[in-house]
């Protein structure tokens, strides 16, 4: 045999392959092919999945010296019997793979032969149709869908039948291979109830849904809604949907159905904030969403728009009458701005003869969570006869600022790309109404904090004059200071502690070093001192420095506040 006839050997083996799909069969060298014989199934090609097949391979004469085998997708098959030199029989149990190929095979003399193939079909029977469900808007028709259940592996047929409640047929449609069907609404009478039953078949069998009860007026659906407008506004965490219907909107309730990039679906309940406009919030900044919409003339609408379409529906049509849902609208949520006000103190300077003095406004950042971007700077109004605007820079944590006897309040904000944070009140005079006792002023058990506890009683003539507590704040310096250190606490508090700074190498190395702590607690109105004398101890020194804290409790009104 000369090479081009082998090359041509292979080619028409490769492309008759005895209609075995997906894996062209190319055994090794290239086989050699001869019409040789034929395969039989029993029961048949086509089988119940899960069933035992016999296959019998037939050789159109007897070659001594020779074996068959048989491959089942590529496996060989050890259980065989040999009824004799043209037959042989092999037994596949339990067959689960729908889609298989057998192929029978002859070895003789060092060489292989493919005797022939055959394609094998597995198949179930139908399941039973479920959750039928029927819909329709003011169109010509009506749709209605099931559940098919398991995969059959075959073509199935749907027989469909609408009857009367006698069992008058009045429509019947047949489809192949579906889930949904549409029956002219002319046939129907807006207000009789009517039976619709669904029969699926195949080879191996028949089933027949339970009846589906439904008339006409129980199953209109409001019209699809069309998101026309997506607004997000200053906000990152809100968006305003503006949507229309072509009927009238007055008794629907309409839910947002949102999808995040890579994220899971959420159905809500929007705020309507009037007719055709709608607000998503919660939404996460920066983000891309995919909006939708429907609409619900039932108070459960929520319900039937939230329930995964594996969950059973009813086989009545009395339910939720709710819209499809419009056409999925993609928007960017923008960047968020700082939403929490931000902790701010401030440090007086001595009277300059001018009768102007110098005011260094104190800070903490926003937390990072709190905001999309980096905090670009930070703004100061002082309100007096004339506001003022006073720009700082976004680092250090503290702007000075010149202020004159009639500037009584300021407010801090901290500006980003998105936005600025919500002003941040300061009131800068006192207004005579006492502050808080100091309870407690003594070091921690660790040595390096010290707890400070403190009581105020709400004066008499508060509610009277107005005034609210607003927060405290405690200060203190350590000396040889750096800078004064602060916190500003809750209004509920009356207890906090004063921590030494972790990088402080000169206390574990100098226990001669004397410190002095200044805890100064701010609510309302006076000034006064009280000295403390404390033991500071290290769990690695017997006696440490000996710390003497003075105290001072000056009160801010809140009644001077600016607002």
């Amino acid at each position: 045999m000369n090479l081009p006839s082998t090359i041509w050997e292979c080619i028409l083996i490769l492309l008759f392959n005895f209609s075995i799909q997906r894996c062209p069969l190319l055994p090794a060298g290239c086989q050699h092919f001869n019409d040789l014989g034929y395969l039989t199934v029993e029961p048949a090609p086509l089988f119940l999945v899960g069933s035992n097949l016999t296959v019998y391979c037939h050789t159109t004469e007897c070659q001594p010296r020779s074996t068959i085998s048989l491959e089942l997708n590529g496996e060989a098959v050890k259980a065989w019997k040999k009824f004799n030199c043209t037959v042989v029989m092999f037994n596949l149990p339990r067959v689960w793979v729908p889609q298989s190929q057998v192929v029978c095979k002859l070895k003789k003399d060092q060489l292989s032969y493919i005797v022939n193939g055959l394609d094998l079909h597995g198949g179930l029977p139908p399941d039973k149709p479920e959750n039928i469900f029927c819909e329709t808007t003011r169109s010509d028709f009506i749709n209605c869908s099931w559940e098919r259940g398991q995969e059959t592996h075959l073509s199935t047929n749907y027989s469909i039948s609408v009857n009367r409640e006698n069992g008058t047929q009045i429509h019947s449609a047949q489809i192949q291979d579906a889930e949904a069907i549409t029956i002219p609404q002319g046939i129907l009478d807006e207000n009789t109830k009517y039976r619709l039953f669904i029969t699926a078949y195949n080879h191996f069998g028949a089933s027949q849904s339970d009846p589906f009860i439904m008339r006409v007026k129980d199953i209109v659906i409001p019209e699809t809604p069309h998101i026309t407008r997506i607004e997000f506004g200053n906000s990152s965490i809100a968006a305003v949907l503006q949507w229309k219907t072509t009927e009238s909107s007055v008794h629907l309730k309409p839910y947002i159905r949102l999808r995040a990039r890579n994220g899971s679906v959420e159905v809500r309940e929007g705020a309507e904030l009037s007719e055709g406009l709608i607000r998503a919030d919660d939404l996460k900044p920066l983000t891309e969403y995919e909006f939708q919409m429907r609409t619900c003339r039932s108070a459960s609408g929520l319900t039937h728009a939230s329930t995964p379409s594996s969950m059973p529906r009813s086989t009545s049509s009395k339910r939720s009458l709710c819209s499809r849902w419009s056409p999925p609208v993609m928007g960017r949520s923008p960047g968020k701005a700082p939403s929490q006000q931000l902790h701010v103190w401030r440090m007086f300077s001595s009277l300059q003869p001018n009768g102007q003095r110098m005011l260094t406004v104190l800070w903490k950042p926003p937390p990072p969570e709190d905001h999309s971007d980096d905090v670009q700077q930070y703004k100061i109004f002082l309100a007096n006869d004339q506001k003022r605007e006073v720009t700082c820079p976004a680092t250090p944590s503290q702007c000075s600022v010149q202020v004159s006897a009639e500037v009584q309040a300021l407010s801090v904000s901290a500006v980003t790309l998105y936005g600025s944070s919500p002003p941040a009140y300061l009131p800068l005079t006192h207004s005579g109404v006492s502050g808080p006792v100091l309870r407690e002023l003594a070091p921690a058990a660790s040595g390096s904090a010290v707890l400070v506890s403190w009581s105020w009683s709400r004066p008499e003539h508060q509610t009277a004059t107005g005034g609210e507590l607003m927060r405290y704040v405690v200060e203190w310096i350590s000396v040889p200071a750096t800078q004064l250190q602060w916190q500003q606490l809750d209004k509920n508090q009356n207890n906090t502690s004063i921590t030494e700074p972790a990088h402080s190498d000169r206390v574990k190395q100098n226990v001669n070093n004397i410190k002095l702590f200044s805890a100064h607690l701010t609510l309302c109105s006076r000034v006064c001192f009280t000295l403390v004398r404390l033991r500071h101890t290290y769990s690695y020194v017997l006696m440490a420095e000996i710390i003497y804290a003075v105290v001072c409790i000056d009160c801010v009104s809140a009644l001077t506040t600016v607002r």
